[in-house]
């Protein structure tokens, strides 16, 4: 029988439909993002916190593990290669690595030219980032948590319903200390907030 491991919180904060969200997770804290609801995306950037230049890559992350997805005992690194976060717990099953961050102007593109005035995640990393001096030229390919993106034979990516549920979540320990960029998916023309969004829960512990 394991013994429980105990610890104390740090930050425990919801964060409403479509809003913005960041805080620095030190290392060995872990940030718990809890899927309220069930079927909401929760876009993430992951900056070093002494020096925002080492900022979260994909391309690291995905030839690290040798697969575009992300799960339990993914290692989130940079593009130096340095791990920032590992996902130590995880009972959605799968978080997108590929999908990007919606904007006005692929709103524009996809969706037609009636909603390009809707607030979308592009927008609120960077209302989030002004916090931090970091501008659009800091912005680079994100997670997107609970996110469901198939990628078919022919390298097509699709957005479909999500694999999550009310209460589901993921569960990061930050190897240094992290900047955490967040945005709560405004998206409302896909399925990957179920076409409405909803609120989501951001819980930093540390161990007793």
């Amino acid at each position: 029988m394991t013994a429980a491991i105990s610890s104390s919180v740090i930050l425990d904060e919801r964060v409403a439909a479509r809003a913005p969200w960041s805080a620095v997770v030190e290392a060995g804290d872990t940030l718990t993002i809890i899927d309220l609801e069930g079927n909401q995306a929760v876009d993430c950037i992951l900056y070093k916190a002494a020096d925002t230049a080492e900022r979260y890559s994909a391309p690291e992350t995905i030839a690290a593990q040798g697969n575009a997805y992300l799960s339990e005992g993914s290692v989130l690194r940079s593009n130096t290669g340095s791990p920032l976060m590992r996902v130590t717990f995880d009972n959605c099953g799968r978080h997108d690595t590929l999908g990007g961050a919606c904007s006005q102007e692929s709103n524009t593109l996809r969706y037609g030219h009636h909603t390009k005035h809707q607030h979308a995640c592009v927008e609120n990393f960077l209302i989030e980032g002004a916090r931090w001096g970091l501008g659009k030229r800091d912005l680079v390919s994100n997670i997107n948590w609970f996110m469901n993106v198939p990628v078919d034979p022919d390298g097509t990516l699709g957005i479909v319903d999500g694999i999550s549920g009310p209460g589901k979540k993921v569960s990061l320990r930050a190897e240094q200390d992290t900047l955490v960029l967040v945005s709560n998916c405004p998206q409302i023309n896909n399925p990957c907030n179920g076409f409405r969004p909803t609120p989501v829960r951001m819980l930093v512990t540390r161990p007793a």
